[in-house]
């Protein structure tokens, strides 16, 4: 059975494996179940697309998740491997960078949740550098889209490069913050 860290790393699994027919929409009812001493999170709903009923079950880790978006703890993800959570953070970190160019700042602060999302991603990638090393290592690399994310590009997960990423992530969400909030309400 996988294991999930948190919620947000369980509906993170969920997105990256979509169904037979290719949507990854479903709609997801949730539940948990005690198996002996695990909880276990089960998602269960129909497809939008074709009708198949999916369903995921996640023994929940032990350790209690850190607050949203983080994905886990200080322990790396054993159902999403570094190469996804990049695919992920880059994708998004690209959308959110152009929305954040082509509006105002008075409108950054709509995108601040998905930006804190891609940091969160970000932080993931390099809980796979094992200590005192400075690279992810292949062998971390075990979905095929992770897998061919590292043969394109394996210096995008040296130590230094990751740590970039998430200071430079983090600066935009600062940037987004110095902008402020929504304009109050007319009282």
């Amino acid at each position: 059975m996988l294991t999930a860290r948190s919620s947000f790393e369980a509906h993170l699994y969920m997105d990256l494996h979509p169904c037979t027919c290719g949507s990854g929409d479903f709609d997801r009812r949730h539940r948990l179940e005690q198996h002996g001493d695990d909880i276990v999170a089960v998602y269960e709903g129909a497809c939008r697309q074709c009708g198949t009923t999916r369903r995921f079950a996640f023994r929940m880790a032990e350790e209690i998740p850190p607050p949203p978006p983080a994905f886990g703890g200080s322990r790396p993800s054993e159902i999403i491997d570094p190469g996804e959570f990049a695919d992920v953070a880059f994708r998004i970190s690209e959308s959110v960078g152009l929305r954040l160019l082509n509006s105002p700042k008075s409108e950054h602060y709509k995108l601040r949740d998905t930006v804190a999302y891609t940091v969160a991603a970000f932080e993931e990638i390099l809980k796979f550098v094992p200590p005192g090393e400075n690279a992810v290592p292949a062998s971390a690399f075990t979905s095929d889209a992770g897998k061919a994310r590292y043969l394109r590009d394996p210096g995008k997960f040296a130590r230094d490069i990751l740590e970039w990423n998430v200071e430079d992530a983090l600066a935009v969400l600062a940037n987004i913050d110095k902008a402020g909030g929504p304009p109050p309400q007319a009282q």
